[in-house]
């Protein structure tokens, strides 16, 4: 594991180092070298004309993962449970997802204007069905002898809905959640690319505009950075539930 890391980290400084060698050689406007990128990011971090831009996008990414998962998970569960409910909704749901969202972004916008509120359905709808998805097969996949067992038993459907299926199902949801995590900033971006003065991907179309290659880079790496702080909270999120699910099995 820790020569994987190591590794891992001699990659990167390849990467880098030959990034920098092919830089040297470039004009700045076509390929900026990674030392280039550093001092505007850090210029643009240290005077603060970078973090209303953040705000924004940060925002948008949060209220539309929270209504994306909230109504996946919500709308999964019933679903998983209830098998007409799955027959009557599955057709739309997959053809809501097999329209691309670059092409809905301007409908969401003429319906609800150039602020926050249409990148926050954007993002939602991108983060709504991996989580659905996920939450359906879960639970229709539960182990039947479990199942069986929990017949048995007596319990009610919410019973085991709440002590079998949903404890069982917490790797698959969570796995979609983590997918639906990394939607979100793409959902986030797309919006603010169709229509957007504020926000990092109204950024990167106004340093296209200004021909500024070393920002748009900068702001990428940005938005890079967010993905990865967003897909590890997830998994510490879900080591915590893991755990405490151990913990209440032993009792």
């Amino acid at each position: 594991m820790k020569n994987d890391k190591i590794y891992s980290i001699l990659l990167f400084l390849c990467i880098i180092i030959g990034w920098e060698l092919l830089a040297s050689r470039m004009s700045e406007l076509v390929l900026p070298a990674p030392s280039v990128i550093l001092a505007v990011l850090w210029d643009g971090l240290s005077t603060g004309y970078l973090f209303p831009h953040l705000y924004r996008t940060m925002l948008e990414i949060s209220i539309g993962l929270f209504f994306g998962s909230v109504f996946g998970l919500f709308i999964g569960i019933l679903m998983g449970e209830i098998a007409f409910l799955r027959r009557l909704l599955l057709p739309y749901v997959i053809a809501s997802q097999a329209v691309p969202k670059l092409a809905l972004a301007p409908l969401f916008i003429l319906w609800f204007g150039f602020g926050m509120t249409s990148k926050v359905v954007i993002t939602a709808l991108v983060c709504f069905f991996p989580l659905l998805e996920n939450t359906v097969t879960a639970i229709r996949q539960t182990d039947p002898k479990k199942l069986e067992l929990f017949r048995i038993l007596n319990a009610t459907r919410l019973q085991t809905l709440f002590r079998l299926k949903l404890p069982a199902s917490l790797p698959s949801i969570m796995a979609g959640f983590r997918v639906a995590v990394i939607l979100a900033v793409v959902g986030a971006v797309v919006g603010e690319f169709i229509g957007g003065s504020e926000g990092l991907g109204a950024l990167i179309i106004a340093t296209q505009g200004m021909m500024d290659t070393p920002l748009m880079f900068a702001v990428l790496i940005v938005l890079t950075v967010i993905g990865m702080i967003l897909y590890q909270l997830v998994n510490v999120v879900e080591w915590w539930l893991l755990k405490a699910y151990r913990k209440e099995k032993k009792r």
